[in-house]
């Protein structure tokens, strides 16, 4: 550690890297960590947990002992992969000129022991009082500067509302208080004296708003509003579409005007890669549109044409609803005519029979009268149950739709419209199926 103060502060050590921390309290903190070890086996991540540092923080200091040399690699630690991993290996040296600068004189007292275990066995007087001082910040323990706290400042008393009295007493504690004067109140000071301390502090500046964005901000703005506002780009990845439409970005263009150019080249009816499509798209968009009055004018053609699709479509429903809701009219096809045709006179002749009229000789209370009886409907009835038989109820039901429910249970009898009801229930159903004849 001596040799690591005396680098420090001599000034001889030069090559520092030309990024990354210089050095510094950290290499010193750092250096007295490993000093501490019995092993020289320091591990990258117990170093920047110890002294609360990145990890990269603590690989640039190493180097910097290293440059120095103060560290050398008796080991390389290894990371390969299905291996063990084994940390670097470091020895504590102390370099000649530290010896040479103090006048230390050391001697090699094992002749098996490598070169760089030698023994310091004595000093030159000009060295002793710099060891001495080495010796005293070698001992100091090298701590974390603590962040700088705020001025605690207390508050006036005069200033306060309500005077700071403890203890207990027979009197009041508001006893010393008085109401503020009418001039402070409604129609004097409407601002308080916290508003203009911070004004004051701020030299009356307003604070900032929302920052401006920079140029990659920018692109990924008009990124997202892109997959927001069209609709075959929903979904997509804004980093990809913000990279596809960087340099209309980067011209300063908006999501209005890029909307504009899309309506200008077209887009097409299937879309199987979105991001290709808008790069082939949006390819040569600057240079076409490179003044903003031109990109103002394919702006106007885009609302344009927004509002004459808008028109349209009102036309469009108002068409359709007058169709749905207006009078029949009758079919084009000369097949579908000739279809509704048949299903008019199958209704006209299932209607309700005509009561005949009486004679012209018939007066008096005793005249006959002529009513349908149940004889006329016994052809109905039975054509009506051998369809239900096979469950098929369109006989009955083309009767409801052409007379109405109530003449078709006048004609068919409550039995047979109950059992055609069920049949159609039934077969309705997702749970249940028909099988008819079996």
């Amino acid at each position: 550690m001596q040799a690591v103060h005396w680098i420090a502060g001599c000034g001889l050590y030069d090559q520092e890297p030309g990024h990354g921390p210089k050095w510094g309290p950290t290499t010193v903190a750092i250096a007295q960590e490993i000093a501490a070890l019995t092993e020289c086996r320091p591990s990258i991540d117990y170093l920047a947990r110890k002294l609360g540092v990145s990890e990269r923080t603590v690989q640039y200091h190493l180097a910097h002992l290293r440059a120095a040399g103060l560290l050398v690699y008796r080991s390389k630690g290894t990371r390969l992969a299905g291996r063990v991993r084994l940390a670097s290996v470091y020895e504590r040296v102390i370099p000649a000129q530290f010896d040479q600068a103090l006048g230390i004189r050391t001697v090699l007292r094992d002749e098996t022991a490598p070169t760089y275990t030698r023994t310091a066995v004595g000093i030159a007087e000009a060295g002793r009082s710099v060891i001495g001082d080495l010796a005293r910040k070698a001992t100091r323990k090298i701590r974390k500067k603590r962040t700088k706290q705020g001025v605690y400042k207390p508050v006036d008393s005069k200033a306060r509302c309500t005077p700071m009295e403890g203890g207990s007493s027979t009197s009041s504690s508001a006893a010393g208080t008085y109401p503020p004067p009418e001039s402070k109140l409604a129609s004097g000071q409407s601002e308080s004296d916290t508003k203009r301390r911070s004004r004051a502090k701020t030299g009356g500046r307003k604070t900032k708003g929302r920052r401006k964005l920079n140029v990659i901000g920018r692109r990924y703005q008009l990124g997202r509003e892109l997959t927001q506002q069209v609709e075959w780009l929903r979904g997509c990845s804004v980093p990809r579409i913000a990279w596809v439409a960087r340099e209309l970005a980067d011209a300063g263009w908006t999501v209005t005007e890029v909307l504009a150019w899309l309506h200008l080249r077209g887009t097409a009816q299937r879309v199987h890669r979105s991001s290709g499509l808008l790069a082939v798209l949006l390819t040569n968009a600057e240079n076409v549109l490179d003044t903003p009055a031109k990109r103002a004018d394919a702006v106007a053609q885009w609302r344009g044409a927004q509002e004459a699709q808008r028109r349209h479509d009102i036309e469009r429903v108002r068409a359709e609803r007058e169709r749905y809701e207006g009078d029949w009219h009758t079919p084009a096809s000369r097949a579908v005519r000739s279809e509704v045709d048949g299903a008019v006179a199958r209704l006209k002749s299932f209607s309700r029979p005509v009561v005949q009229d009486l004679p012209d000789d018939a007066s008096g209370p005793g005249a006959a009268v002529y009513k349908v009886g149940d004889s006329e409907f016994e052809g109905m009835r039975a054509a009506a149950l051998a369809e239900l038989e096979a469950g098929v109820t369109s006989l009955i039901t083309d009767t409801i739709h052409g007379c109405g429910y109530d003449e078709a249970l006048r004609v068919y009898g409550s039995e047979l419209m109950d059992r055609a009801r069920r049949i159609d229930q039934f077969r309705r159903s997702s749970v249940t199926s028909l099988n008819f004849g079996a």
